[in-house]
């Protein structure tokens, strides 16, 4: 379902891929070739919530924000995994957020990391470009490898492909 709220309207970008059982509300802009899976919630109620190009948001994740101080803005290709709970953060482009995995108010992810499945990323909690991050709370391991690097573009690669699928499937279209 995808509603406004206060005359808020989300604004999603023709290649995007939305499934029927997602709930988008509000100020909620989703980027070219991005995918929002089921169950997921997206609640751009009391401030905004800007993903980047070709993220995809997993099954039963959920977005929010806090009232007027915390937006939630995330950059491209990014995986975010099933369970996972973003609230009010920053995610740099091509991160691959894991299964279960908590960022609150305020903390930033830089770019071409891996946070992994239920890590508990505090408020404020600034983790640098190029990381590991794991635990609870979450701290830096060591730097990603190169394989781990490629392993972030297979799997935006991979929902760019399956939300393709979703879409020529809801069309009635054969790939």
């Amino acid at each position: 379902m995808i509603r406004s709220f206060q005359s808020k309207e989300p604004r999603i970008a023709s290649t995007a891929y939305i499934d029927e059982s997602a709930l988008i509300i509000g100020d909620v802009v989703i980027g070219e070739h991005s995918s929002v899976w089921p169950k997921a919630v997206l609640r751009g109620d009391v401030h905004y919530v800007r993903i980047g190009n070709e993220t995809n948001i997993q099954d039963n994740c959920v977005l929010h924000v806090e009232t007027g101080q915390h937006a939630l803005e995330m950059g491209d290709r990014i995986t975010v995994g099933h369970g996972a709970i973003l609230h009010g953060c920053r995610i740099g482009s091509r991160c691959l957020i894991g299964m279960g995995s908590i960022i609150l108010n305020n903390a930033e992810i830089g770019s071409d990391c891996i946070v992994a499945a239920g890590t508990l990323i505090p408020e404020n909690t600034v983790i640098p470009s190029g990381s590991l991050c794991m635990g609870v709370p979450g701290v830096v391991r060591r730097k990603l490898t190169e394989a781990e690097l490629q392993r972030i573009h297979r799997g935006a690669d991979n929902y760019l492909r399956l939300k393709n699928l979703y879409i020529a499937e809801r069309r009635g279209v054969q790939p």
